[in-house]
């Protein structure tokens, strides 16, 4: 059952948009904010929200990567794995967070902190190899430069 915050911001959404159902992406993003990922119960109560079946929005969700209908971590790192995050280092970035975070793609850590995906593009070529850590760009990155930033998380 949908909160009646989360509905009172996806009311407030669909006032953009002609016809309810142009506004599933965002309204998706909503759902996931308050509960880091989209639960079979939130998709079909958005669904008929939205004029759609359950099944049209589930293929809305799981078409877009950065839907989750999985639980999630705490904090999502995105690793971009382009041609020039290859090119700069990608790999030894890959083993690194594998390593410290004791993760492969797609799980997540124990506590619940993070949760590892790959990404094919960040838009930040010049600067790889990068990563995103919820909305927060991290460029440049070294085996160093992650270890500060996962601190970051862990503490803060």
């Amino acid at each position: 059952m949908l909160s009646e915050e989360e509905r009172q911001e996806i009311e407030k959404e669909l006032e953009h948009y002609e016809y309810k159902r142009a506004a599933s992406i965002e309204a998706l993003k909503i759902l996931q904010k308050h509960r880091r990922w989209v639960t079979d119960e939130g998709l079909a109560d958005l669904a008929g929200i939205l004029e759609m079946s359950t099944a049209e929005l589930d293929n809305v969700a799981t078409f877009y990567n950065l839907i989750y209908r999985q639980p999630v971590g705490e904090n999502v790192i995105l690793l971009c794995d382009s041609i020039s995050c290859w090119l700069m280092g990608y790999e030894q970035i890959r083993d690194h967070m594998r390593e410290r975070l004791g993760i492969n793609y797609g799980e997540t850590t124990p506590d619940g902190k993070f949760t590892l995906i790959p990404i094919v593009c960040l838009g930040t070529c010049d600067h790889a190899p990068a990563m995103m850590v919820g909305e927060k760009l991290y460029n440049d990155l070294t085996p160093e430069k992650v270890d500060e930033i996962l601190e970051q998380y862990r503490t803060g």
